[in-house]
C-alpha cells in the first residue's frame, strides 16, 4: 500500500490590486494556507485553504487551518491509503469536527495527487466534466460608484467579465439601490448586474431593498439576510431571484434550505461545503430540488480556484455561472503558468491533476515563514 511520507503546510501573504470592501470586512491582501502531500511513489498533491478577512467572515482562518492540519489531521493521514481519498476523508471526519476549510485543502491535495497518479484531470475523479470553460463574474467592491463603473468598463473592453456583482450592505438600502442603479444605467444591456449583501439587512430592509433592486434591473440578490426562515419568507415573495451563500455549510444545510424553499439559487463553495465531494452533493441536492447553481468563491488563490473549476465543470446545470476571479484580485501569480481567462470565461485545464504547477521562487518569496518577512498595517504579512 502506498503511504504518505510527509505533509507540509505554509502560509502565503499576497497583496490585492485594490481594497475589497464587504459588509463584514475590508481586505487589503489575501493569505493562502497551502498544503502539500508527499506520497511514497513520488507524487505530490497540493491544496489550498483561504478565507475572507481572517475571522471576519467565518470561524476559520489560514492560521487556524494550518494548526488543525499540522496538529490533528496530518497524524491521521499518515495511516491512510492516499489512493482512497474518500476513505481518508472519512477517517478525518470521525476524529476532526468542523474545520471544513482545512478539510477541503487536504482533500484537494489528495485528489490532485491521485489524478496525477492516474494521469487524468481532477474533474474525471468527480464524475467527468460537461464543459471546458466557465463564465466568470467580477465583483465590484470599491464602494465608489464612479470607480466601479470605470472598473466594469475596463473589464468589458478587455473581454474579461460581463457579469458583475456589487458588494452592498454597508450603507442604507436606499443608498445601496442608488449606487447599483447608477452602475446598471451606465453599463446597460452590455452586462448582468447582481448584488451581494452578505447578510447585512434586516427582513424589513430586505423587503424594501429587493423591490428597489428589481426595479432598476438587478438580476440576483445574494444572502440579503442571515436567518434561513427569513430567507424563505423573502424568496416566497418572488420579487427577484435570491441566492443562498452563508446559509450553505454543506449537504445537510442544502437539504434544509431546499426543504424550506429558502432560495432560488445556491452559491456552491468548495471550502464552505467541506470539500469537493461535499460540494458535489450540494449541487446534486439543488438539481433535485429545481434550484439554480452558481459557482461561488472564498476569494481563493490559483490552487483553490482551479480546484473549484474542476468541480463546477462537472455540474449538469450551471445557469448562473461562477465567481472564480480570486487570482485576478491579486497582484502576484504563484503559478509557473497563470490560469487562462479568455472571452469572459475561465478555461479548465485538461492536464493531469489540477493541471497547475507552483512557481517555487514566488512561493519562497511570499511565504510568511521566510527570512524577509515583515508586518505592515492591517495585518497583512509582506515580503521585503
Amino acid at each position: 500500500m502506498l503511504k504518505i511520507d510527509h505533509i507540509e503546510t505554509f502560509i502565503l501573504d499576497l497583496p490585492t490590486i485594490r481594497p475589497h470592501r464587504l459588509s463584514v470586512a475590508t481586505m487589503n491582501g489575501q493569505s493562502l494556507m497551502v498544503v502539500r502531500i508527499y506520497t511514497s511513489d513520488g507524487v505530490v498533491g497540493i491544496g489550498e485553504g483561504t478565507t475572507i478577512g481572517g475571522l471576519s467572515y467565518g470561524p476559520e482562518s489560514p492560521e487556524g487551518m494550518k494548526l488543525a492540519i499540522d496538529t490533528y489531521i496530518a497524524p491521521l493521514l499518515r495511516d491512510c491509503d492516499p489512493t482512497r481519498v474518500q476513505a481518508a476523508m472519512t477517517v478525518i471526519g470521525k476524529s476532526v469536527k468542523g474545520n471544513s476549510f482545512a478539510k477541503c485543502a487536504v482533500e484537494t491535495a489528495l485528489l490532485d495527487a491521485q489524478a496525477k497518479r492516474l494521469e487524468v484531470p481532477v474533474s474525471e475523479l468527480l464524475g467527468g466534466r460537461v464543459r471546458d470553460r466557465l463564465p466568470v463574474a467580477w465583483t465590484l467592491a470599491s464602494g465608489d460608484t464612479r470607480r466601479d463603473i470605470a472598473e466594469a468598463e475596463q473589464m468589458l473592453d478587455q473581454g474579461r467579465h460581463r457579469i458583475f456583482k456589487l458588494k452592498i450592505g454597508l450603507r442604507s438600502p436606499r443608498e445601496d439601490a442608488a449606487h447599483v442603479g447608477a452602475v446598471k444605467k451606465a453599463l446597460g444591456e452590455r452586462a448582468s448586474i447582481r448584488v451581494d449583501v452578505n447578510m447585512a439587512w434586516s427582513e424589513w430592509d430586505a423587503a424594501y431593498g429587493l423591490r428597489n433592486l428589481a426595479d432598476i434591473g438587478c438580476e440576483l440578490v445574494e444572502q440579503p439576510v442571515a436567518h434561513p426562515a427569513v430567507l424563505a419568507r423573502l424568496t416566497s415573495r418572488a420579487i427577484i431571484p435570491i441566492m443562498a451563500d452563508e446559509s450553505l455549510s454543506g449537504p445537510q444545510s442544502a437539504f434544509d434550505l431546499a426543504k424550506q424553499h429558502a432560495a432560488d439559487v445556491f452559491a456552491v463553495k468548495t471550502e464552505q461545503s467541506g470539500g469537493l465531494f461535499a460540494a458535489a452533493r450540494v449541487g446534486a441536492i439543488a438539481d433535485a430540488a429545481g434550484i439554480g447553481l452558481y459557482g461561488g468563491t472564498m476569494l481563493e488563490g490559483a490552487i483553490g480556484t482551479i480546484a473549484a473549476a474542476h468541480l463546477f465543470a462537472t455540474f449538469p446545470q450551471l445557469d448562473w455561472g461562477t465567481e472564480l476571479f480570486g487570482p485576478l484580485l491579486l497582484t502576484e501569480d504563484i503559478l509557473t503558468e497563470p490560469l487562462h481567462y479568455q472571452d469572459f470565461h475561465l478555461m479548465v485545464p485538461s492536464r493531469p491533476g489540477l493541471g497547475i504547477a507552483l512557481d517555487e521562487e514566488k512561493v519562497e518569496h511570499f511565504r510568511r515563514d521566510g527570512p524577509q518577512r515583515r508586518v505592515i498595517p492591517g495585518g497583512l504579512q509582506k515580503r521585503g
